[in-house]
């Protein structure tokens, strides 16, 4: 495949709106593209007809969206469809940023398409966007062990020590993100393989 052939145009963080939700583990995708938006001095922007907050990121000349969807996690494949509609971004040059159950915090990896695996932010884009083939990033949370917990789990503040590993965890991913934009997927994987190995 040329590498170029599906850069990324669209980068999406998932989480829920909302102060009480910001800091819990569901909101670690948020916490990527905030952190990004921050260290780039981007300004995140509401637009209520796509119910998102949103920016664009001039880097090397090319022009990238960026987005928090305003809809709660389940129902964020609105946004995601709507926008990819509305500006003609074909799934495979979509990035989404989100929480990893079956990761450890501070374990991050790339996958270029796949199922959701329960995850319901996952599930309602595949369904909005009729296709499985966008990018993602797995921020790493853990799990409680019981899957009767997940839903008090992903919903409650990651403990601080957790909190650290995925804050930094997050950090390197953002040094790594040119290789994902540019549709560098071997490197990009390799890169965040280094990370956690």
């Amino acid at each position: 495949m040329d590498q170029g052939a599906y850069a990324i145009q669209l980068i999406v963080g998932l989480g829920n709106p909302g102060s009480e939700y910001a800091a819990t583990r569901h909101n670690v995708g948020a916490w990527l593209v905030e952190s990004l938006c921050q260290q780039n001095r981007l300004q995140l922007k509401t637009e209520s007809k796509f119910n998102a907050r949103i920016t664009e990121w001039l880097l090397d000349g090319k022009t990238y969206k960026i987005l928090i969807p305003n809809t709660f996690m389940n129902h964020c494949g609105q946004t995601v469809g709507a926008i990819a509609q509305y500006y003609q971004i074909p799934p495979e040059a979509i990035f989404v940023a989100h929480d990893e159950l079956d990761l450890k915090p501070g374990v991050v990896q790339f996958k270029i398409s796949g199922g959701h695996a329960g995850h319901n932010g996952l599930r309602d884009i595949i369904n909005h966007l009729q296709s499985r083939n966008f990018r993602r990033l797995r921020l790493g949370i853990g799990h409680p062990g019981n899957k009767d917990e997940v839903s008090d789990y992903v919903l409650h503040k990651p403990s601080k020590a957790e909190e650290q590993k995925i804050r930094k965890c997050i950090e390197e991913s953002i040094n790594g993100l040119p290789h994902i934009l540019m549709g560098d997927w071997q490197s990009a994987m390799r890169y965040l393989h280094n990370l956690t190995n």
